[in-house]
């Protein structure tokens, strides 16, 4: 099979594909045959050797995408021929991956492998920051960050729909505008003197009710930005590590500081099929808008690292085996 991978740390050059073996296929496990591959900063990451990575080279990154089941080893509601899509499964970036039961969500038919791939992870993601990390409020005035990615432009979404104010933050004004076009009431650049800006935005001056931060460090800002009593969720680290935060701070403003992470939330197989079906629900009803930025064939995976790593994306970038 052909696969993406990397036999040393690096930029996008060390990306090449080769031919491997097809994956063995463990009890509990199914054979998946790749349509679509979503491509996250976490690929990214792992290419330049910043999180860890198992075993020995070559290492095939990619942990989202969606696909058709080919064979199975074992019992389970699966079937070959089953459209199935998955968020956290490892080697992603190949033409076959082995998906183990529980991380395998069957795809309703209005729901293409496509948006399957470019939804998953980061669809998921804004759910449980606006239910989990911080229950938004009708009325509530929020701060979204990196407003116009993949994550960004859905929070946006998500936030309108149950009844909140929204002001993004962005690098630039193509992207302002398509916060804008995402439901944002204002959008910010980030060149700009922003905590004025943001706290201006809300009705009383005194700063939003809540921030998400995925940029990490600009987190000290973000709780600059919030009202006496706010609550910042931190939930990556785009910009690099934040400093440290004196719990004196929290103390003195009535703060509240949040750590978001997907993973802490799709805990079992039961998980990830409620929320996952609530998800394909909102965007096959037109409720929330996945916008995909650009796909590229699976040989052209360094170029797609190269234009995510960029950062002109606006929403989701795709490889396609």
């Amino acid at each position: 099979m052909r696969a993406l991978c990397f036999r040393e740390f690096g930029g996008p050059e060390v990306l090449k594909v080769e031919e491997l073996p097809e994956p063995s296929l463990p009890p509990g496990h199914a054979l998946v045959r790749m349509q679509a591959i979503g491509l996250n900063f976490a690929d990214i990451y792992r290419r330049k050797g910043n999180y860890h990575l198992a075993g020995d080279p070559p290492w095939i990154p990619g942990y989202e995408g969606a696909g058709i089941v080919m064979a199975l080893n074992g019992s389970s509601g699966l079937q070959p021929g089953d459209r199935v899509g998955f968020a956290d499964a490892p080697f992603a970036n190949a033409e076959l991956v082995a998906v183990p039961f529980d991380k395998l969500i069957r795809l309703p038919e209005a729901i293409s492998f496509e948006t399957a791939a470019g939804l998953l992870l980061q669809g998921l993601t804004a759910q449980y920051l606006v239910r989990d990390s911080h229950r938004i409020q009708v009325g509530e005035e929020v701060l979204v960050h990196a407003a116009a990615g993949g994550v960004g432009l859905l929070l946006i979404q998500w936030a309108k729909l149950l009844g909140a104010r929204v002001v993004g933050l962005v690098s630039s004004e193509a992207k302002r505008q398509a916060a804008l076009g995402a439901g944002a009431d204002e959008v910010v650049l980030y060149t700009e003197d922003w905590v004025p800006a943001v706290r201006h935005f809300s009705a009383s001056g005194t700063g939003v009710d809540v921030a998400y931060d995925s940029v990490g460090s600009t987190l000290h800002q973000s709780l600059e930005a919030l009202r006496t009593g706010g609550h910042a969720v931190f939930f990556g680290m785009a910009g690099g590590d934040p400093e440290p935060i004196q719990p004196r701070l929290l103390m003195d403003t009535s703060k509240t500081l949040t750590g978001g992470d997907l993973w802490n939330v799709l805990r079992t197989q039961q998980d990830r099929l409620q929320r996952a079906a609530e998800l394909f629900g909102l965007v096959s009803s037109g409720a929330l808008k996945l916008r995909i930025a650009a796909t590229f064939p699976l040989g052209d995976g360094a170029a797609a690292h190269a234009y995510l790593e960029g950062r002109g994306a606006i929403g989701k970038v795709l490889l396609i085996p």
